[in-house]
């Protein structure tokens, strides 16, 4: 049998009996896959923590880690504290979660936000970019939306699934748990994810930033400078992030729906 029979089997599986998902998402995107269902949550979130500590000892160790009292981390965690209340708005779960933001100091055009909240930032997407409050916004928004919509989840159920093959219904028709073949392994920061996810994430992040009262058009400017810096080559936060002109275009016709909402929150209305 096809993975995908797998997939649809493991869906009804999930589904059955469980309550409804525990997200408030927008119109324009479904809640976070059924699939997620398959990979606890609490495994993928204390994953991430681990993680995330070993990424700052690292940091630490080279003299990487950016000082709290640092003027540019201040303002990290000043826009974050305005974007996290709203993210309850799309996954009752980061009520729970332990939210961080660091700064790490490389040339590296980089930023990411792990399961559980783990926001990291590189200073050479700050520096080389030249953000400006609205465009560091729609940076954290898109990445804070992919911990939102638990697309590691569901990278990791899918993956695993491809790699059961076979067995898997076997061990489902005899009676096996089926939440005991999926494990959390591997890299959380090397995850790769789907240009869905990443159209999901660039339209939740645009109504973050926008209920958090910051301008959503900077998503627009962001992507035209991330689009010229990667003229040389992809910088290693394009690297899995789709660009162009396509990416811009679908922006634009989501900004009528999410501009009312920061002229509300900003009190420009």
């Amino acid at each position: 049998m096809k993975v995908a029979a797998h997939v649809a089997a493991l869906v009804l599986l999930a589904s059955a009996g469980a309550g409804p998902v525990q997200a408030q998402s927008p119109p324009a995107v479904a809640p976070p896959s059924r699939l997620t269902r398959l990979v606890p949550a609490e495994a993928v979130e204390g994953q991430a923590a681990k993680q995330f500590d070993q990424l700052k000892q690292a940091a630490a160790r080279k003299g990487a880690l950016v000082a709290p009292g640092d003027p540019r981390l201040r303002r990290l965690r000043t826009i974050s504290q305005r974007i996290i209340p709203q993210a309850l708005q799309f996954n009752a779960r980061a009520r729970q979660w332990q939210w961080e933001v660091v700064l790490i100091d490389s040339k590296e055009i980089n930023a990411f936000c792990m399961p559980g909240g783990k926001i990291a930032f590189y200073t050479g997407i700050l520096e080389r970019l030249r953000l400006d409050e609205n465009e560091i916004a729609a940076v954290m928004g898109h990445e804070i939306a992919h911990a939102l919509q638990e697309h590691a989840r569901e990278r990791i159920a899918k993956s695993q699934l491809t790699q059961l093959g076979a067995s898997l219904l076997g061990e489902l028709l005899g009676g096996g748990r089926y939440s005991d073949l999926f494990s959390v392994g591997g890299n959380l920061l090397t995850l790769r994810f789907s240009r869905d996810d990443e159209s999901e994430a660039d339209i939740v992040g645009l109504e973050l930033s926008a209920r958090a009262g910051f301008d959503p058009r900077a998503g627009v400017s962001l992507w035209r400078k991330m689009s010229a810096a990667s003229a040389g080559g992809p910088p290693q936060w394009l690297s899995t992030h789709p660009s162009g002109k396509n990416r811009i275009a679908e922006m634009q016709k989501h900004l009528p729906r999410v501009m009312p909402i920061y002229r509300q929150a900003s009190g420009r209305g």
